[in-house]
């Protein structure tokens, strides 16, 4: 292609709200532009990117035997409420209906879709099957933000497996898991394979891809020493033992006037230290008041609480709520003597020596003991990792790390097939229901991570697998006729070498011609300019800024060998 040809309009600033390195070079490199929050236009140079990622992701995925489908963007809202998930998408989801009054939604996933076109398996056989598409999906996410790491209009590419038991799910799962770490290797993306949650999709085996990064939304846990790596939603570590005395037969009821906050009562005469003080939050839970207690100096993971129970929704009580249950406001707290739900974390079995609030303001016990005085009903990991606490593996501090969800695979049981109806004859005749395993990859969150990880204060830096060119031959002045014909010579042999390349034969100055390039990242340009009189040109590698003189002769070979090598 001429860049004369194209339609290539960058932006020597971004807008404001381009807060994310990718949102703003994206925008400035021409590659897309925003209709509105949260929906992108892709324009020549961001389609380009955006399809050979989506080639990559579409070659491994055959490679492990998937299958494509392309299937409808618009739903029933019945087979969403079939499987029971209408309510759990929430808000998150748009909806419509057309003008019969049918009630539509439009696709967040295919679990559902894909169960349906199960139904037409009948016998083990037939299993196991992967199935896949790549296609648009709809979030109707509140606070759109970062370019296209937060947008309400996706392409995604999500495979679904079906097996007949959990041994064929985890060979799936397996070969998901290689292709997905081949994928990103392709795409040149660090991203760290980590224990996750696997949220409203439901399922076990949870596995996030990641990519280190401060624009990302997700914190990760990792150890340098053995590798263990967790969303901070799945992360644990192992913490010292506390030793208790056996404190009174019963608790004892003392005052502590004004004093509203786990610090404070460290501070007080007489007071508990945070590590002996129980942290009670009232939460509604699906709408039943909740207690969740974790110890004084740790905070609480909200999607651990929902994980644990299997809720859909988690908040935390109003103040009016939490009087009515406990007839004292935040900071009186505790769970008592309480009639209510009560889910604790671990680290509080078998305590004793426990302070905590007495259900009226200004008074707190001391003296509890965990197991005698609080009635809990579930036992759970609710805390969330702090950095510096051991390892649970190794004992080393563990860090936590800015991510982006770059890959995310689970195994959904049989959850979507046994609602949807779908089953098999095993070998023995009985009817099975098929389990499944869910796969997912964000095509557009994984051109933003791309950029993230590969740019400089100049633009872009893109791999040579997803650049939209590969090289850009780069004509100093349009009035040198010998620079002119020399440019026009390599093109069409670059092009016959099978080489993405383009020619950049604008009638600007060359500096204009040089930002331009830097900007959108080509991985290599090829200038035609004052080196000529000696018969070579310069060529320029994007990612390091190395510039090297190389014959006209011998530029071709050079550029193909380079470029081939990195495909």
């Amino acid at each position: 292609m001429r860049w004369s040809k194209l339609f290539i309009p960058t932006l020597r600033e971004a807008p404001a709200d381009a807060e994310a390195a990718s949102h703003n070079l994206l925008l400035r490199g021409g590659f897309m532009r925003q209709l509105y929050a949260g929906h992108y236009s892709m324009l020549p140079l961001g389609m380009r990117v955006h399809e050979k990622i989506a080639d990559i992701v579409r070659a491994e995925v055959d490679h492990i035997g998937a299958q494509e489908f392309q299937l409808p963007t618009m739903h029933p809202a019945a087979l969403w409420q079939q499987s029971g998930r209408l309510e759990i998408m929430g808000d998150e989801m748009f909806r419509l209906a057309d003008r019969k009054g049918t009630e539509l939604v439009l696709g967040v996933t295919e679990e559902e879709v894909f169960a349906t076109l199960a139904l037409e398996l009948n016998s083990y056989k037939q299993l196991p099957q992967i199935w896949y598409q790549i296609h648009t999906k709809f979030r109707d996410e509140p606070r759109p933000k970062s370019g296209l790491l937060r947008v309400r209009e996706f392409a995604m590419k999500d495979s679904y497996s079906f097996d007949l038991d959990e041994a064929g799910l985890d060979a799936s799962f397996d070969l998901h898991h290689g292709a997905y770490v081949r994928i990103f290797d392709r795409l040149s993306l660090p991203a760290v394979p980590v224990e996750a949650s696997s949220g409203a999709m439901g399922g076990s085996g949870s596995v996030e891809f990641m990519v280190p990064s401060d624009a990302g939304e997700d914190d990760v846990v990792r150890c340098t020493g053995c590798g263990y790596a967790a969303n901070i939603e799945r992360a644990t570590s192992r913490l010292a033992d506390i030793e208790d005395d056996a404190g009174p037969d019963s608790p004892e009821r003392f005052a502590t006037p004004d004093v509203r906050t786990i610090v404070a009562l460290e501070e007080m005469q007489g007071g508990a230290p945070a590590d002996r003080q129980i942290k009670t939050m009232v939460m509604v839970v699906d709408g039943e008041v909740t207690l969740a207690l974790v110890r004084g100096d740790h905070q609480l993971n909200v999607q651990k609480l929902l994980d644990a129970t299997g809720a859909i929704e988690a908040r935390p009580a109003l103040p009016e709520e939490t009087v009515e249950s406990l007839g004292a406001n935040p900071g009186s707290l505790g769970a008592v003597g309480v009639a209510l739900r009560i889910v604790a974390d671990h680290t509080l079995a078998g305590r004793t020596s426990m302070t905590t609030g007495a259900n009226e303001d200004d008074w707190h016990y001391r003296g509890v003991s965990v197991e005698r005085d609080i009635a809990v009903t579930e036992w759970t990991d609710l805390r969330e990792v702090s950095a510096g606490e051991p390892c649970p593996n190794c004992d080393r501090p563990l860090e936590i790390v800015r991510c982006i969800e770059a890959g995310h695979i689970f195994k959904l049981g049989r959850k979507y097939a046994e609602a949807l109806g779908a089953a098999v004859l095993d070998p023995n005749g009985k009817t099975q229901t098929p389990i499944m395993g869910s796969y997912g990859i964000g095509i557009g969150r994984a051109m933003a991570a791309i950029v993230e990880t590969h740019h400089d204060e100049r633009g872009i830096a893109w791999p040579v697998a997803v650049a939209p060119y590969e090289a850009v031959i780069t004509i100093a002045s349009m009035k040198d006729q010998a620079g002119v014909d020399a440019a026009e010579l390599m093109y069409s042999q670059l092009r016959s070498a099978g080489i993405d390349v383009v020619l950049d034969d604008r009638d600007a100055r060359a500096g204009v011609k040089f930002a331009d390039a830097e900007l959108v990242g080509i991985p290599y340009r090829i200038t035609v300019g004052k080196a000529l009189a000696d018969g070579e040109v310069e060529v320029t590698v994007r990612a390091t800024r190395e510039t090297e003189r190389v014959p006209v002769g011998d530029v071709v070979e050079r550029v193909v060998g380079v470029i081939t090598a990195q495909r």
